[in-house]
């Protein structure tokens, strides 16, 4: 249940091999605090279970999963098939992105993100897609002018920031009439913020918070949960997207009186 009009999407590692046990028992486990689960698609450029087919093990445990697709793997015929597949399975959620680096191999994509959308809204009109619900399309920004085509999705996810006030100075300076959803992340060692400010040029991570997890692990957790909590006060989004890592027993148990 959305708690106040402000709604947690979690978003959860997707399986490298063919079996969905761990992915279950994070649906389990942060299901008291999740009000949808976001599903990677190919997440950090390894290829992974299909976000549409985890999407429906989400919906079939009972939760709302949206799907994510990249662009960077699909040509147009294998992206009509990703829409066929999610019309079969029920799934009606997705979040288009140009998707990671990959780790081996180049990029093999003739679609874009905006290709991606219009394909999607044309799909309305097809007969082959006649008696389905119609896809409801996300799009991700970074914290900087959002284009006029990407004002057109149904959703907005903002990139990952750990500073409260950058997000509310992106989210005063822009006119956005859909929802849209902060970007937090787990901070779990000094490592993973080396890689993210790689992966990321344009983030900022506090020096106090990369000190702190490297003297106990769960200050990156302490952190993230309390940034959340800071963003639902503050009014200016319609919610999160959390991304928990491999510290979702963790973030779940220090939400749950608060959701």
């Amino acid at each position: 249940m959305v708690v106040d009009g402000f709604e947690v999407i979690c978003e959860i590692e997707p399986p490298v091999r063919p079996d969905l046990t761990r992915v279950r028992h994070q649906i389990g486990v942060l299901s008291p605090v999740a009000d949808s689960f976001l599903i990677p698609d190919n997440h950090i450029g390894r290829a992974t279970v299909s976000s549409v087919a985890v999407a429906h093990e989400v919906q079939a445990m009972g939760a709302s999963g949206i799907a994510c697709l990249n662009s960077r793997d699909r040509n147009l015929l294998g992206f009509r098939r990703d829409l066929l597949t999610a019309a079969a399975y029920g799934v009606d959620r997705f979040l288009f992105v140009y998707g990671d680096k990959p780790t081996a191999g180049g990029r093999t994509s003739e679609l874009t993100v905006r290709a991606m959308i219009e394909e999607t809204r044309a799909a309305a009109e097809d007969a082959a897609f006649a008696g389905h619900a119609p896809f409801r399309v996300g799009v991700a920004s970074g914290l900087r002018p959002v284009p006029a085509w990407k004002t057109q999705a149904d959703f907005m996810f903002v990139q990952v920031s750990y500073s409260l006030d950058a997000l509310l100075r992106w989210r005063d300076g822009v006119r956005l009439d859909v929802p849209v959803y902060a970007g937090v992340m787990v901070l779990a060692s000094a490592g993973m913020a080396r890689n993210l400010a790689a992966a990321i040029p344009d983030i900022a991570i506090p020096d106090d918070l990369v000190a702190a997890v490297e003297r106990d692990r769960d200050a990156g957790v302490d952190a993230a949960c309390e940034h959340v909590l800071a963003i639902r006060d503050s009014g200016a989004f319609d919610g999160v997207h959390l991304v928990p890592v491999s510290r979702y027993r963790q973030v779940a148990a220090r939400l749950e009186h608060h959701f």
